[in-house]
């Protein structure tokens, strides 16, 4: 079987502290890397996180994202013409942008942090870009090779580093969004052909922006904002293309997917609220991924309705298991929720409702661990709640 998996995870578990405590001894100490003795701390990790995810009968195995700090890892970085700014001017940045919103104090002057501006024209270096790489090689040396395209790298949104910023000020060497898009696209295309030639078959986009389209303030938001050039809808469909354009070239058997939640912040907090009603026609019928990773957690992502739009040729994978909050789910009541889900999809392309559970999956709604720390849930939370999706989808499906 190929991804998706009618049991998913969206990437990111709960780290140990092995590895926090010597990441920790990098950032506080100054010492190296090498002198902290992170990769090997670090192997033993990924390697520990591989086996926890195929004793639990999980195909889709990451590396839990063991190699990163936070969900968006180092590519951006790495790519040729970025700049990395530290605690910038909040006069750069959409202050009605859900991010900024929450992460810039009333009354503050700067945005905390780190971000990354395209400081020059972008391009792709093979021997800068490394992180992804070194991410999917140290994962298939614990997985056997007749297993590699089951393996699922996640990666950040081409649009991450431009939705927050003001109109223009996410590059200072294009003349407009069109040009500064093309490049950013030719970026990806690079990255995801080096990575498929490595092995890689099964790539998640990570797009909390997506999702953030959904939110009424966002949209009254950018309405207000008189400095921006068109419409919501038109920044929209200029995303759409720009992962078209990033994903078009790629060879059929490298699976793709994009994950759009509403937030998963230190403490398991969220930052936007709204349905994907006002988006989803666009969403799933233009956009040219293979699968849909969608939070359905809460009442804060709405309801079911909007699979409606779901052409046949795509997929859903339900979150509808919480990472942030230690409950253990209901299993009948979320077996009702993927059955409702499948009458929805059924009911808009005209498929028998077993037909429809052909296209849907389950999964949690976001990651463990979006940042290295501060999550609400232990380890064995955590293995509970993944132990409840495989249980989910071996009743429902009854295959991997």
């Amino acid at each position: 079987m190929a991804p998706p998996f009618r049991a998913e995870h969206l990437g990111s578990l709960l780290r140990p502290d092995e590895l926090l405590n010597v990441r920790a001894t990098i950032r506080d100490d100054g010492v190296s890397a090498e002198e902290a003795g992170l990769p090997a701390v670090e192997r033993k990790a990924v390697g520990e996180v591989v086996k926890l995810q195929q004793d639990l009968g999980l195909q889709a195995i990451t590396s839990g994202e063991y190699n990163r700090t936070r969900f968006w890892g180092l590519f951006w970085d790495e790519v040729e013409g970025t700049t990395r700014l530290q605690d910038a001017e909040a006069g750069m940045f959409r202050l009605y942008h859900p991010d900024v919103v929450s992460l810039i104090e009333k009354g503050r002057k700067i945005m905390p942090g780190d971000s990354v501006i395209a400081g020059g024209k972008l391009s792709h270096n093979p021997s800068r870009s490394l992180s992804n790489l070194h991410e999917l090689q140290m994962v298939q040396q614990f997985v056997p090779k007749s297993d590699w395209g089951n393996i699922k790298l996640t990666m950040i949104a081409p649009s991450w580093f431009h939705m927050r910023y003001k109109q223009g000020r996410a590059y200072t060497s294009y003349a407009n969004d069109a040009e500064y898009f093309t490049d950013v696209a030719k970026v990806y295309q690079s990255e995801l052909e080096m990575l498929y030639k490595a092995g890689l078959r099964n790539v998640q986009f990570d797009d909390p922006g997506m999702a953030y389209f959904c939110s009424q303030d966002f949209r009254k938001g950018w309405e207000e904002d008189n400095d921006n050039i068109g419409t919501w809808e038109d920044l929209l469909d200029a995303y759409i293309k720009l992962y078209n354009d990033s994903i078009d070239k790629l060879p059929a058997d490298l699976h793709t997917g994009i994950h759009l939640c509403r937030g998963n912040f230190i403490g398991g907090r969220h930052f936007a609220e709204g349905a994907y009603d006002i988006i989803a026609k666009k969403l799933f019928e233009n956009l040219n991924v293979n699968t849909f990773y969608l939070e359905y957690d809460t009442e804060r992502a709405g309801g079911f309705e909007p699979l409606r739009h779901l052409p046949k040729d795509k997929n859903v994978v339900i979150g509808v298991i919480s990472t942030k909050l230690p409950q253990l789910e209901d299993k009948d009541v979320v077996k009702d929720r993927i059955y409702r889900a499948a009458d929805f999809v059924a009911e808009g392309s005209g498929q028998s409702h077993e037909e429809a559970l052909k296209r849907i999956c389950v999964s949690p709604q976001c990651g463990f661990s979006t940042h290295e720390t501060g999550y609400p849930l232990s380890v064995e939370d955590e293995k509970k709640k993944l132990s409840l999706v495989r249980q989910i989808a071996d009743e429902i499906w009854g295959e991997p």
